[in-house]
């Protein structure tokens, strides 16, 4: 149940191309939530409100450093949804693999 949430939180954050945008930004390092904010074509207050959604996801950290909030990425934060992925892409590669298989076992009985 808690691992839903999280996975939840981390999905429907991720879901935003804006958010999206923002983490991308945050791989070159900490920055200043002034300095992603000016690149996009929203209001300060609006870039705020998705750092916090990527906050409350667990995908950033934010730093108070004087009157400046710095947020840094949290990589950790996408470990529970990449998790999934895998183990989604292990299941369906499994049943493709089997589904290969048996195909190729047909097709060698019908000669």
């Amino acid at each position: 149940m808690v691992e839903d949430q999280v996975l939840d939180r981390a999905y429907a954050a991720l879901a935003d191309p804006t958010r999206r945008h923002l983490i991308e930004a945050l791989r070159q390092g900490d920055a200043r939530i002034t300095d992603l904010a000016a690149p996009l074509p929203m209001t300060f207050a609006g870039v705020s409100r998705h750092i916090g959604v990527l906050e409350s996801a667990g995908l950033i950290r934010r730093d108070v450093r004087g009157r400046e909030h710095w947020v840094s990425l949290r990589p950790e934060g996408l470990a529970a949804a990449q998790d999934w992925i895998d183990e989604q892409t292990r299941f369906w590669s499994a049943r493709a693999d089997a589904l290969a298989a048996r195909l190729r076992r047909k097709k060698g009985h019908t000669r």
